[in-house]
């Protein structure tokens, strides 16, 4: 098999599982507090879209598709939206972190667990951002090493 053909089939296999992965990663962050999984599963597997753009097109389409800058300013902002929800509760006389919307929605509906559905859906939202920057990263070291010119 000829290097091209290679190229060929990762790049056409990678491009096929992508959508895949990335409806995965939203149904699972959006379920977490439903099923099992959640915020930190779903942000996790947005390593394997990073990785499926990689080995279909090389380190340089990976990193103008998926831009480290905007992952590194996310996560800030995912953090602060975190603190802010947690601070919710103090706001109203509860505890941190407290679910204090509890009473919206109905059980088994995808809005059905009030705060929690937030704080799931920020921590899926910083996990994504922060291993999504943290592979770039290494994806650079090993493009760098390999001379990886795609």
């Amino acid at each position: 098999m000829k290097t091209k053909d290679y190229d060929v089939i990762l790049r056409s296999g990678g491009d096929s599982l992508l959508p895949f992965s990335l409806v995965f990663m939203l149904y699972i962050i959006l379920h977490g507090h439903l099923s099992p999984g959640g915020g930190f599963q779903g942000g996790v597997l947005f390593v394997a879209a990073v990785l499926f753009l990689y080995f279909g097109h090389g380190y340089e389409v990976t990193a103008k598709a998926v831009s480290f800058n905007l992952l590194h300013k996310t996560e800030g902002v995912a953090s602060v939206i975190y603190v802010a929800l947690a601070l919710m509760g103090i706001a109203v006389g509860a505890q941190f972190c407290q679910n204090i919307l509890y009473r919206q929605g109905s059980i088994g509906d995808l809005y059905s667990s009030g705060t929690i559905f937030w704080m799931n859906l920020t921590v899926g939202l910083k996990v994504l951002t922060g291993i999504g920057s943290i592979t770039l990263m290494m994806l650079a070291l090993v493009a760098d090493r390999k001379g990886d010119a795609q």
